[in-house]
């Protein structure tokens, strides 16, 4: 055990200040003059890897994205703006297109409609609420139905951002007050005068059997950190190296150093400093490790779907262990566990977001700034980070998670958002429209966008899946091959 803990420090797992590879990345990466990071952040990030040696991937995500002081999410931009809109870093479809939110609210009342839980409190759940645009068209949509809306008795959305929360608050709530509560904060919807909720984490929201829990997920998974992991032929050499930088956008397909034999391993792809005198805006750059990590020894054998990868050389997978904390949630909360079963699963989890249908994903982390495609280890905490779904690794999460649960999708966005009628709703706001040539534009160009099937189009790579409660006879929800009436 001793020998393992001190390997773990030799790659800088573990902090001491005699370590061999402090020194060595002081030797490496510190120079007499001071060095000029992009961001405050970007400093941090260096003087933390200088300390501990390099990051996994998703601690850098992870420190891009939500770091108390200079994470992307966790305060106003330096120009004062938010990242959504136009005017932002990116668009989503709520921002897109109000019908977008409808459908989703449609698809709630569908699902509550079909499932015959009429007697049963609701409560709604957000997780990643972004401005508050998508929960607002759900409420207004929701409002219209009486007998669904009356049981509606609490309202959750899930966000670390406190800039984020605010504004959420000021669309959802207008003027009420937002209070300080022992799990998070809370306010009046101005539809119905429900509570809204706000917390950290979805754990925090209490579980009750008794209520029909709706959930819904939109460009939320994307965000959340993946480990990378890359599988190499044999164990390394014993001397203490650091694997070589990869190209951005690559992955290696050998191995920087001499091995001893040929049994199959996985190694994780770690984020180090690039050196000062080198001609490129990003600061930081992917590393292959040269050992083994705590990550790369558990993470890929969780599925069949990695240890069947591990045998190729050269095979890459990237893997998010809090998208499937957060789908085995989903799960919980509609279909119970096998140890504290629902005895009356009800409930529905809808996510949209994008990656591949059925295959896992690779090389997808990506860097979004004033809706452009920047490099992801450029000015940390300025760019906003995602990375593709994977569809198949969240089902398989959930169905572990609940035997009360069945899982339908992913399907491109365009055929759910046309099968719950995007069209239909479209040409009645043109027909409200009258004259106004400029409105009538507006819905007819947003509306198509949000299905546009060509190469890049949000139609296509968007996707649409559901967890809803395992049902004695076969019953599609609504949007994936279902109806009201089935």
């Amino acid at each position: 055990m001793k020998s393992h803990i001190l390997s773990l420090r030799r790659d800088g797992f573990l902090s001491s200040p005699t370590c061999r590879i402090r020194r060595l990345f002081h030797s490496r990466w510190m120079s007499t003059q001071p060095r000029k990071w992009s961001t405050p952040l970007a400093k941090q990030l260096f003087e933390a890897i200088s300390t501990t040696g390099p990051i996994p991937l998703a601690t850098y995500m992870r420190m891009c994205l939500t770091a108390d002081q200079d994470g992307y999410y966790m305060s106003n931009k330096s120009s004062g703006q938010d990242q959504f809109g136009v005017k932002g870093d990116f668009i989503t479809s709520p921002e897109i297109s109000q019908i977008f939110g409808e459908l989703i609210g449609i698809w709630f009342v569908a699902e509550w409609i079909a499932q015959k839980k009429q007697d049963k409190r609701i409560e709604l759940i957000e997780v990643g609420p972004g401005r508050g645009t998508l929960m607002d068209d759900i409420l207004r949509t929701i409002r219209n139905f009486k007998q669904m809306s009356s049981r509606i008795d609490a309202i959750y959305l899930i966000e670390t951002s406190p800039s984020l929360r605010n504004k959420q608050k000021d669309i959802l709530c207008g003027d009420a007050p937002l209070e300080n509560i022992p799990i998070g904060y809370c306010s009046i919807s101005k539809y119905m005068q429900i509570p809204i909720t706000w917390v950290d984490n979805i754990r925090f929201i209490p579980s009750e059997n008794d209520k029909t829990t709706f959930i819904v997920a939109h460009e939320f998974f994307d965000a959340l950190p993946i480990h990378a992991f890359q599988s190499v032929e044999g164990l390394g050499s014993s001397k203490n190296i650091i694997g070589k930088p990869i190209p951005e956008g690559q992955f290696l397909n050998k191995v920087p150093y001499d091995l001893p034999h040929k049994e199959m391993h996985w190694r994780e792809m770690v984020v180090s400093p690039t050196q000062e005198s080198l001609q490129d805006s990003s600061e930081f750059q992917l590393t292959l490790s040269k050992k083994s990590t705590p990550h790369s020894l558990y993470l890929p054998e969780i599925s069949a779907r990695y240890k069947n990868l591990k045998k190729i050389a050269g095979s890459v997978i990237e893997i998010s262990p809090e998208s499937h904390v957060y789908a085995q949630e989903f799960a919980r909360r509609i279909g119970g566990t096998s140890s504290a079963p629902k005895s009356c699963p009800s409930g529905a989890a809808i996510i949209l977001d994008y990656g591949p249908l059925n295959t896992i994903p690779i090389n997808s982390l990506r860097g979004i700034c004033g809706h452009k495609r920047v490099s992801p280890f450029s000015s940390p905490g300025l760019v906003d980070l995602s990375a593709d779904v994977d569809f198949f690794a969240l089902a398989e999460a959930a169905l572990a998670a609940s035997p009360g649960v069945e899982v339908y999708g992913p399907v491109e966005q365009a055929s759910f958002l046309l099968s719950m009628g995007i069209r239909e709703r479209a040409e009645m706001l043109l027909n409200k429209a009258g004259d106004d040539n400029e409105t009538k534009k507006r819905v007819k160009s947003s509306w198509e966008r949000l299905v546009d099937r060509g190469v890049g189009g949000m139609g296509k790579i968007y996707k649409a899946m559901a967890i809803v409660p395992l049902s004695k006879n076969i019953r599609r929800p609504v949007g994936f091959g279902g109806n009201l009436s089935s």
